[in-house]
């Protein structure tokens, strides 16, 4: 009796707080019930992948995206001639909207009912890393590289890349 009144009460537990709510939201639905003013909620966004910072060599941080309001009002500051703005939502994207993809960040931005456009991530060009041969411990016999003989050293040059290097045996 006991063991069936505590699966009951499990049961309408489960229900109760279930994660499976049969909610439905429209697009801009959420932005209307928000409080958002309403000549906010018609602005347009920005999706982009930021590229890698200068300083930062990891992939960290890498592959993420965000939302960026397009800027409306800014002017010169006449006293320090710094750029001044009047738009609450100008730096909101450098800090908060950040998603893990490309599709998150659409799905975000038609929940809170904003025109986007998506900015196309670029992509780095790989070049050929030869510095490895410089420091090669199996001798001076490579693929793709012509061999000549200069000053007691011998000189190869790597055919792809079109790179000297030297290699005194």
């Amino acid at each position: 009796m006991a063991n069936t009144l505590q699966r009951a009460l499990r049961a309408t537990m489960v229900r109760r707080f279930s994660t499976q709510a049969l909610v439905e939201t429209k697009p801009g639905e959420i932005g209307m019930v928000s409080g958002i003013p309403q000549e906010h909620l018609r602005r347009r966004v920005v999706i982009y992948s930021p590229a890698r910072t200068a300083s930062q060599q990891g992939s960290g941080k890498v592959g993420r995206w965000k939302i960026n309001f397009l800027s409306t009002q800014k002017w010169e500051n006449p006293l320090m001639g710094w750029t001044s703005t009047g738009d609450p939502y100008a730096h909101v994207g450098d800090s908060a909207l950040t998603f893990d993809s490309a599709e998150a960040a659409k799905a975000f931005a038609e929940k809170h009912g904003w025109e986007y456009s998506v900015k196309k991530r670029q992509t780095p060009l790989l070049k050929v890393n030869i510095f490895h041969y410089f420091f090669s411990l199996t001798g001076c016999i490579f693929n793709d590289i012509s061999v000549s003989l200069n000053d007691g050293g011998v000189r190869f040059f790597h055919n792809l890349v079109r790179v000297a290097v030297w290699c005194d045996q």
